[in-house]
């Protein structure tokens, strides 16, 4: 609202006023429209004073006759002394229009009558004080004054003085109402016209109205909200614009400062989760569509982001390198983060190609389990997990989930007994515990764990990154155990080098001083148990412990022999089967265990200190 030249801020008020009657009261009702401004909360009143505003006083009547003026005067004194004014027949005023009534020219009643008027008129002021601040009933109570001065002597000129004070503040509650009815209607002032500019008028008449003030504040915090709208629509030219409105309101520039903070937080935070989906892109760069979604979300968090945030730079620096080196090359080693925080298990890239899957006719010792020999081809390439997965990638799977698995269900598992040198069921041991049922370390591979709890890391993985990951195929396991050999082991023929892996040899001693009554002479790697993973050195593909360490869990289910089997590399699995493919020898096995072509039965919901598994990931 713009000021007229020349009019004062009390004047303005008043036209307000007249521009609002002028608008809404009808003539059958003139002050409908003021009791229903109080009824909307500018004025904090009792429902039961509403009906007095704009109505006459009508002095109660007071008996006194000409013989009792005397006293009717000293009780006038009297009553005025207590403050007694106008309420009742005994009070001052009631009393004094008696005498006058007898003798209009009584000067002790005139000079009483005139002091009764300032002691009102003092009053008044201080109910329109009260009503600035809010204070319930004060605007009730200065209209009442006010009906009461116009009956006891409306030409006085303070009276009059009163009466236009009254005016003025009548026309600043009507402008409160105008500011309320912008800010319901979300006309904040943003243009010129609103609320901000309806409570600022009302204050620079009005210094320190709590009305105005709290809608002032009110005002700013819905201007605040727009900007937090405009925040949550990555929307930061209309978050600027919306909180320099609110800037210009001086109703409380902490909350400006703190909702500041609030957005700024937001703000990174929007680009921090747009930099985390592009690299969710960026993982598999040749996807369709992959850098196109990655480079729309370096734009938008060029648009949003301040100019020195480092995540724009290695955003656009990572894109720069997927564009020349997006595709996977064999023997390439990845990790990928994960929502949850962290990183999943290292993988490994495994080339195309194919193999002859199973044991060869010629080579002693083989089951009709792995027979007949079969070609067996992969296409594409996949990605493999470059070890088994530890105790530390499990654990970080439990606290995001809660998941329980078999063993913590059941309440045991099978574990290496000292002892006795041989398997035995415990009680109390699940996958956060070693092959002897004591607690292990981060970097053991996992135990204690059935197919199903396998499967449900490898779905959380899923989840987490957005990607194919599943359990190996036992054609994908076989082939990466092999990486291209022929022969009955993994790295030929013959006894197995230093350094093989973690398999059961002569030389190796348990604790109490166990040895193994089947093992490879001559070999030992200083371990009874499971070792961490990776140690030994990698194969041909750069996969570890593949042919050692632990036996492992693949996706195929059971069946006797390949004949129908798959020659495509996927899993052959049925529904509902109850017997799994366990893959690869381990640190209890016998040699045997160890052939590139072994394979076994195992149920699913076996947990034992032997079994763990590795994930694998399509390409």
């Amino acid at each position: 609202m713009r000021r007229m030249k020349g009019m004062t801020g009390r004047s303005m008020a008043l036209l307000v006023v007249a521009a609002l009657a002028a608008c809404t009261r009808g003539p059958s009702s003139p002050d409908a429209d003021s009791a229903e401004a109080l009824r909307r909360g500018i004025v904090t009143i009792g429902a039961d004073e509403h009906s007095r505003y704009g109505l006459n006083w009508t002095p109660p009547l007071a008996q006194v006759d000409a013989n009792g003026v005397p006293v009717a005067l000293r009780d006038a004194q009297r009553q005025l002394q207590r403050g007694h004014l106008y309420q009742d027949a005994d009070s001052t005023l009631p009393l004094l229009f008696a005498v006058l009534r007898i003798d209009p020219a009584n000067t002790t009643a005139l000079e009483l009558r005139q002091r009764v008027l300032r002691q009102l008129i003092a009053r008044g002021d201080a109910a329109i004080r009260d009503n600035a601040a809010d204070w319930p009933g004060a605007a009730a109570e200065a209209h009442r004054i006010a009906a009461v001065l116009r009956v006891a002597n409306a030409n006085d000129s303070d009276v009059q003085h009163y009466l236009g004070r009254l005016d003025a503040s009548d026309g600043l509650d009507a402008l409160l109402l105008l500011g309320q009815r912008d800010l319901e209607d979300g006309r904040l002032g943003e243009t010129g016209v609103g609320a901000r500019i309806d409570f600022g008028e009302v204050l620079r008449s009005r210094p320190g109205d709590a009305r105005a003030i709290a809608g002032l504040q009110r005002t700013q915090d819905a201007m605040i909200a727009q900007a937090q709208v405009a925040a949550d629509a990555r929307d930061y030219a209309g978050v600027l614009r919306w909180m320099q409105h609110a800037q210009a309101v001086t109703a409380d520039p902490r909350v400006v400062a703190a909702a500041w903070r609030r957005i700024e937080r937001q703000r990174i935070g929007q680009v921090q989760s747009m930099y985390g989906d592009a690299r969710i892109h960026l993982q598999d760069p040749s996807q369709r569509g992959a850098l196109d979604a990655a480079r729309a979300l370096l734009l938008e968090m060029r648009r949003i982001a301040v100019t020195d945030d480092g995540s724009v730079a290695d955003l656009a620096r990572r894109i720069a390198l997927a564009t020349q080196y997006g595709q996977f090359v064999p023997g390439q080693q990845f990790s990928e983060s994960l929502r949850a925080g962290g990183a999943a298990p290292p993988m490994r890239v495994v080339p195309a190609g194919q193999f002859m899957m199973g044991a060869d006719p010629r080579e002693p010792g083989p089951s009709k389990a792995e027979s007949p020999s079969h070609l067996v081809t992969f296409a594409r390439g996949f990605a493999l997990g470059a070890t088994e997965v530890t105790v530390a990638d499990y654990a970080r799977f439990v606290v995001a989930t809660g998941y329980l698995t078999r063993a913590d269900r059941r309440g045991n598992s099978i574990v290496y007994d000292e002892r006795s040198g041989n398997f035995a069921r415990r009680s109390g041991v699940s996958w956060r515990d070693d092959y002897a049922g004591q607690p292990a370390r981060g970097d053991l591979p996992v135990l204690h764990l059935d197919v199903r709890d396998a499967e449900a890391y490898v779905e959380w993985l899923r989840t987490q990154t957005g990607r194919a990951y599943h359990l190996p195929t036992e054609a994908e396991f076989e082939y990466a155990l092999r990486a291209g050999g022929e022969g009955r082991y993994p790295w030929g023929d013959g006894a197995p080098p230093v350094g093989a892996g973690n398999l059961t040899g002569a030389r190796d001693v348990s604790p109490s001083g166990h040895h193994w009554a089947n093992a490879f002479r001559d070999y030992g790697d200083g371990y009874w148990g499971p070792a961490p993973v990776g140690r030994d050195a990698a194969n041909a593909f750069g996969l570890h412990d593949l042919a050692g360490n632990v036996s492992e869990w693949v996706a195929d289910c059971w069946h006797q022999g390949y004949h129908r089997a798959p020659s495509d590399g996927v899993a052959w699995f049925n529904p509902g089967c109850r017997s799994r493919v366990v893959r690869g020898g381990s640190w209890a096995g016998a040699p045997d265990q160890v052939r590139s072509a072994w394979r076994v039965a195992q149920t699913g919901d076996t947990t034992n200190a032997r079994t763990g598994f590795r994930v694998a990931r399509d390409l």
